[in-house]
This record gives structure tokens, sequence and C-alpha cells, in this order.
């Protein structure tokens, strides 16, 4: 079916987060700042695993590629939403709806795949810790993060190609502040019962069972780990709590919103804020900010980039001084 002929909405109304001027300004300074710490951590934590030879572990790797992803995830719709909440009449085109829809799915399919990864590469360090660097080497880190970015892909483009052929001929009113399937499927004009049905299974269900087996790992990690030295089990103990909350943050809203039917419930808002703004943000706390080898190698960055600009400010000093 040819949307361009079956289609008499050309874009849609975002109802976003209020109507009401002062709610609306005051979510404005709110999310600004938190996109603006979603930003400054994950670039940051990015710019110091690259930096820094000693991060290059497979462990450090994956979580700068969740940091990357972070970053990616909520430019997705934080921008957007920011610029809508000061502006009169949000609208969006329904190319740009199906773009924006395609990039979310995308970016957040790879984050659950690699989380799956970054569950099994502990699950390796604490169960084989003496075959750790043969199993989990650079060849085989890269072809599950590629595996993860193709698995994101398929899901997203599955999302989309179910959602193009829908007819759209009104209202055009969507009741959140970004393109998502759930509030699309319901201004179609047309019966969706067994489109829901797909989108569950592909969504919900997959992250849900994604949520389950990861859990079900952690737990071994958990029984496992009573044979260790009281040094090596705090210092797991610590890692895997550190999953286990980042998991818990984002398969959990998914589950909420996606493994259900598409109806609107009082909450929806609330946990599309949480799994979209907060949860990027609060990542690099969660998993890295606190890691003792991670804010070592920030205090290495930062006394470098220090000497630099010394350096330069010097340099410049003493030209001046040469010049006649």
């Amino acid at each position: 079916m040819n949307p361009a002929n079956h289609s008499q909405v050309t874009g849609f109304v975002l109802l976003g987060l209020s109507q009401i001027w002062e709610l609306r300004f005051l979510f404005f300074i709110v999310f600004s700042a938190v996109y603006l710490m979603t930003v400054t951590g994950n670039i940051l934590i990015v710019a110091v695993v690259v930096s820094n030879p000693c991060l290059h572990t497979t462990m450090y790797f994956l979580l700068s590629n969740l940091s990357f992803l972070d970053f990616c995830y909520s430019s997705i719709t934080a921008p957007r939403m920011l610029v809508d909440l000061l502006s009169g009449n949000p609208t969006i085109s329904f190319g740009g709806c199906l773009t924006q829809l395609f990039f979310f799915h995308f970016i957040g399919g790879i984050k659950i795949f690699l989380l799956t990864v970054m569950a099994y590469d502990r699950y390796v360090a604490i169960s084989q810790p003496l075959r750790y660097t043969l199993i989990m080497n650079q060849t085989i880190c890269g072809i599950l993060v590629g595996a993860s970015w193709v698995g994101g892909f398929i899901h997203s483009i599955v999302q989309v190609g179910l959602t193009i052929q829908l007819p759209f001929c009104g209202p055009d009113k969507l009741d959140n502040f970004y393109c998502d399937v759930p509030q699309l499927i319901k201004l179609a004009c047309t019966d969706t019962f067994v489109l829901e049905l797909l989108m569950v299974s592909n969504n919900g269900l997959v992250t849900l069972m994604c949520f389950l087996v990861l859990l079900g790992s952690y737990t071994a990690l958990l029984v496992m780990l009573r044979s260790h030295s009281r040094e090596g089990r705090s210092k797991a103990l610590s890692t895997c709590a550190s999953h286990i909350a980042v998991v818990t943050l984002i398969f959990l809203p998914c589950i909420y919103i996606y493994a259900r039917p598409f109806r609107t419930f009082p909450m929806d808002k609330a946990v599309s804020v949480l799994y979209t703004m907060v949860t990027p943000m609060l990542n690099p706390a969660i998993y890295t900010l606190r890691n003792k080898d991670v804010i070592i190698a920030m205090k290495k960055l930062w006394r470098r980039q220090s000497c630099l600009l010394c350096f330069q400010s010097t340099d410049a000093t003493d030209w001046t001084r040469q010049k006649p």
C-alpha cells in the first residue's frame, strides 16, 4: 500500500508534555539542563576511553559504545522537544515523523542488544577469568557489536515498514513529544488489531525476553560470586549492581510501553521522559563515572589538556616578546 495514495495527512501535531505555557517553560529549563548533562557526560566517557590506552579493554570499549549510543538516543528526541516546548504549534511532517521513528528504534534496538553483549562479557569475565581474553578478544567483541547494529537496523526497518503502509486520514494529533509506534497506530484509518499484535511481538516480547535473559545471567553471576575472595567479590558485585540498575532503568519502561495493547494510560508520558531523557543521563554516573580507573583517566586527561593550554599560552607569550 502506497502511503502517498492513501494518506491525506501530510504532518502531525505533537501535543507534547503540556499545553500550559508556564509548565512548558519550566520543562524547557529542566530538560535543557538534563540534555546538557547527558551530552557532556557521555561524550566525556567516549573521549576518556579513546584517549587512554589503559582503558582499551573489552569492557571499556563496550561502555564507550553505550555512552555514544546514549548521546545519539537522547539527541533524536531532546533537541526537537526543547524547541517544541517554546513553540506555540509544534508540528512534524509525515516523512520527518517516520525518520524520527526509524532512528529512535534503530538506536534503541542497538542499546538492547549491546546490553546483552555486556552481560555476556561480564559473565565470561567472572566465570572464566583465565580464558576471558581468549574468548572476548577484539575480533569477537567487534563481531558482537556489529551484530548489535545489524539487529537494531532490522528491528527498526520492520517498525517503519509496517507503519508506512497505514492510511492516515485524520485526526493528526500525536499525544506525545516525539513520533512512536503506539501513538501513530492509534491515528490510522483502519483496523490495526493484527498490526498491534505484530508490533507487540517485535517490541514488547523481544524486550521482555532479553530482560529475562539478562536477569538470569546476572543471577547466575551472583551465585558464582560466593566462591570468590572478599575483594574480588566486592568488585564484581559493584559492577553487577551497576549493570542491573541500568538494565532495569532501560528495560522496564520499554516493557511498560510496548508489551501491552497500544492504549493511552496516565503514566505514558512520564515513562517516555524517563527512558528518552533521564536514563541516558544516569548511565554515565551509574556505569562509569564512579569507576576508579575512569576517574584516574579523567584526571590525566584534564592535566594533559591543562599542560597543553599552558604550553600554548607560553609559546604565544614568547612569540609576542620576540616580535619587534
